[in-house]
């Protein structure tokens, strides 16, 4: 278990509220972003579900004031992995989506992408706590 910094947990709750808001636009509005975007309205929606419990659950890790590391690792290599995949998705030929779409997806990426590292971060910090360092 880590003490979770202030930093770890501002960085969760930001992670949180991004994909709240990016879970409750996809869900609810993936039939008009879908030709504005030119993305699967299937990919938009089932992307908005899998947000929900996303966001729930960052949401309740970024309310914690202890954690397992384990649990903070997890959403940093979510995050990588769901950057990697994003990119990978736009080179893979699988969609092609429009100038707007290719902005948002990447405009995506690079926001997850930096939670990510808020996240590695506050991960460091809290590690410090635990060995008596200035976090």
């Amino acid at each position: 278990m880590i003490q979770c910094s202030l930093w770890l947990r501002r960085a969760l709750q930001a992670d949180a509220i991004f994909s709240g808001f990016s879970a409750v636009a996809l869900a609810l509005g993936a039939a008009p972003l879908a030709p504005w975007l030119n993305l699967p309205e299937a990919l938009l929606q089932e992307t908005g579900l899998f947000l929900i419990a996303y966001a729930l659950f960052v949401g309740w890790l970024g309310s914690r004031r202890s954690m397992a590391a384990a649990w903070a690792m997890l959403v940093i290599a979510g995050n990588a992995a769901w950057v990697l995949a994003s990119v990978a998705l736009l080179l893979s030929g699988m969609v092609a989506p429009n100038g707007l779409g290719v902005a948002a997806m990447l405009a995506q990426a690079l926001v997850v992408g930096v939670l990510a590292e808020l996240q590695t971060i506050g991960l460091r910090r809290s590690r410090a706590l635990i060995e008596g360092q200035p976090a």
